[in-house]
C-alpha cells in the first residue's frame, strides 16, 4: 500500500509581470497582509527578477490593508541571532535600492513592518482609511528595519520621533501633511497605475541613474557630472530632445 503525502506550499505574495511594470500583491488578507518569513522570501525572489529586468514596481496590500506588520507569532520566537541578521530590514533595503521607482499603494492598516515596507518605496499613494505607525515599543522591541534612517528623511526628526517613540499613528491626513504620501484618492491602485503610466514614459536610464544619484548620501557634484555625461552620449537622449524641438516648432 503506497501512501501519498500531499505538500501545501503557501503563497504569500502575487506577482503581475505587466511588460512595462510589475505589481506586487500581499496576499495574507485573513492575517491582514502580515510579513511573515514565506513573504519575505517571496519579496527577495520578486526583488531579484527586477535586478534581472528593471522595470517600476506597484505594491499593493489584498483587501482591506496593506500590512498590519510583521507576523507577531513568529517575531515572538525570534531570538538575538534572528535579529542580528536583519531579515526584514535586509529586505526593505534590498527593495529600496530597486533600480526603477517604487510605488507603495496603500489602504487601511500600514503598521509595523509594513510601514516600514512603505518607507523603502520611492511614493507612496494612499486611501483616506490609510493608517501608518510603529508600535514595535508597545512589543517589547524597536522598529529596526529601516524606520530608523528612512522616516526621519521623509516626514522630518520630529514627526519621525513622534511616530517611533510617542507612538504617534498617521492618518491619510496627517501622512499627507508631513510629506509622507503624494496624495489622497478613492482608488490608491488605479493612481498608482496613472502614476506609473508618466513614469514609464521617460528615460529609464535616466530615471535609474537619478534615483541613485538622490538616493546616495551626502552632496556628490562630481556623481551628477558624471552620471550627466553618461546620459548625454545616449541616443535616448538625442531622440528625446529632437522631438521635444520638433514639437516646439508646431
Amino acid at each position: 500500500m503506497t501512501t501519498e503525502t500531499t505538500v501545501t506550499t503557501e503563497t504569500t505574495v502575487d506577482v503581475e509581470d505587466r511588460g512595462d511594470r510589475v505589481v506586487v500583491t500581499l496576499d495574507r488578507p485573513a492575517h491582514r497582509n502580515a510579513i511573515n518569513a514565506v513573504m519575505i522570501a517571496e519579496l527577495h525572489d520578486v526583488c531579484a527578477a527586477v535586478e534581472r529586468d528593471p522595470k517600476p514596481v506597484v505594491l499593493v496590500g489584498r483587501g482591506e490593508h496593506f500590512a498590519g506588520g510583521a507576523d507577531i507569532a513568529e517575531l515572538r520566537e525570534r531570538e538575538r541571532t534572528e535579529a542580528l541578521a536583519g531579515i526584514n530590514r535586509n529586505l526593505f533595503d534590498r527593495f529600496a535600492r530597486l533600480p526603477q521607482p517604487t510605488i507603495a499603494a496603500v489602504s487601511g492598516y500600514a503598521l509595523g513592518g509594513g510601514a516600514e515596507l512603505t518607507y523603502a518605496c520611492d511614493i507612496r499613494i494612499a486611501t483616506p482609511t490609510a493608517v501608518f505607525g510603529n508600535p514595535e515599543p508597545g512589543l517589547g522591541i524597536l522598529a529596526a528595519a529601516g524606520a530608523s534612517y528612512r522616516l526621519p528623511t521623509l516626514v522630518g526628526m520630529s514627526v519621525a520621533k513622534q511616530v517611533l517613540l510617542g507612538g504617534r499613528s498617521l492618518d491619510a491626513e496627517a501622512a499627507l501633511r508631513a510629506g509622507l504620501l503624494l496624495e489622497i484618492v478613492d482608488d490608491h491602485l488605479d493612481a498608482a497605475h496613472r502614476l506609473v503610466d508618466r513614469v514609464v514614459r521617460q528615460s529609464a536610464l535616466a530615471l535609474r541613474l537619478t534615483k541613485t544619484i538622490v538616493d546616495a548620501p551626502g552632496a556628490h557634484p562630481w556623481a551628477d557630472d558624471i552620471a550627466q555625461a553618461v546620459l548625454f552620449e545616449t541616443e535616448d537622449k538625442r531622440d528625446r530632445m529632437i522631438a521635444f524641438l520638433e514639437r516646439k516648432k508646431r
